[in-house]
């Protein structure tokens, strides 16, 4: 069993994310001890996870629930929860492919940065250099 603080820590989710989510539904079976806290099973680790893992990739938590709610009708939404799966994993890949070129984009501008700091240079891509070269004309 595990406390709030407890599961916010080993999960890398904040208490308050933790709270929000269970009072939506997306943790179905977690307990509370005789004060009212919240306590976690091992298996309310699995639940954290997934829910973790689809918020992480921009599902809104109305289609979580929905996904939960589908694990726990059974095996005869397999198909619904596949569906689920593969369109988030799309979604991710996606973003992942736009990050992918915006941390080419900042290592580019890194490595230029650095060579103008060596060099000394001007910032010749910098719109405010531009800028200030024409008001300056």
């Amino acid at each position: 069993m595990y406390t709030i603080k407890e599961v916010s820590e080993k999960m890398e989710v904040s208490e308050h994310t933790l709270r929000f989510w269970a009072k939506y539904g997306l943790f179905p079976f977690v307990k509370r001890d005789k004060n009212n806290n919240r306590i976690f099973e091992d298996s309310d680790l699995e639940w954290i996870k997934i829910v973790k893992c689809l918020r992480s990739v921009g599902l809104d938590n109305k289609s979580v629930k929905t996904y939960i709610e589908l694990c726990i009708q059974g095996d005869s939404t397999i198909k619904e929860r596949y569906n689920i799966i593969k369109n988030t994993r799309k979604k991710a890949q996606n973003h992942l492919f736009e990050l992918k070129k915006q941390l080419e984009l900042l290592k580019f501008k890194e490595n230029y940065y650095n060579e103008l700091i060596k060099s000394n240079k001007e910032d010749t891509w910098n719109p405010m250099n531009k800028r200030n070269k024409r008001s300056e004309k």
